[in-house]
C-alpha cells in the first residue's frame, strides 16, 4: 500500500511540475532574471507549493501516516553552515542549469542529452555531498 500511495504522490508530482512550467528551464531561468526578462508565473507555483505545506504541518501534528510510519518532524528554525552552503549550491545550479532535482527526473524523459548530463552530475553531487558535508563540518569545528 505504502509503494502504491507512493506512485500516485509522485506520479502527481511530476504531472504538477510539467502543467506548472518547472520543467521548463527558459521559463524557470525567466523567474531568476529579476533585471532582463522576468516572467513573475513561477511565483504562484510556489505559493501554491509553500500555502498547502504550511497547512499540512498543523494537520498532522500528532497524527500518523495513511500509509504507516510517521511524519518527519518539523525542520529546526536555525541558519547553519549546512544550510548555507547547500541553499548556496542548490542556487547556483537551479541558476544556470534551470533545473532542480524534481524538475530533473521529471524531464529525463524529453530534456535530452542535456537533461541525463544535468541528471549524472546530480546523482553524482549526491554522491559526494556526505564527504563534503563531513569535511565543511570538521572546517566550521576548528
Amino acid at each position: 500500500m505504502r509503494i502504491l500511495v507512493a506512485l500516485l504522490a509522485g506520479s502527481l508530482f511530476g504531472s504538477g511540475l510539467f502543467v506548472s512550467g518547472m520543467t521548463d528551464t527558459r521559463k524557470v531561468q525567466g523567474w531568476l532574471d529579476v533585471f532582463g526578462d522576468w516572467d513573475p508565473t513561477l511565483a504562484f507555483v510556489m505559493g501554491g507549493a509553500i500555502l498547502p505545506m504550511i497547512l499540512a504541518w498543523r494537520l498532522t501534528e500528532g497524527r500518523t501516516p495513511f500509509a504507516g510510519g510517521a511524519f518527519s518532524p518539523l525542520p529546526r528554525p536555525e541558519l547553519d553552515h549546512r544550510l548555507i552552503t547547500g541553499s548556496v549550491l542548490f542556487g547556483i545550479g537551479w541558476g544556470l542549469a534551470g533545473l532542480c532535482p524534481g524538475p530533473a527526473v521529471a524531464s529525463v524523459s524529453y530534456g535530452g542529452i542535456g537533461g541525463l548530463v544535468f541528471l549524472g552530475a546530480m546523482l553524482a553531487g549526491m554522491a559526494a555531498a556526505p564527504r563534503a558535508s563531513a569535511r565543511l563540518d570538521r572546517l566550521a569545528a576548528s
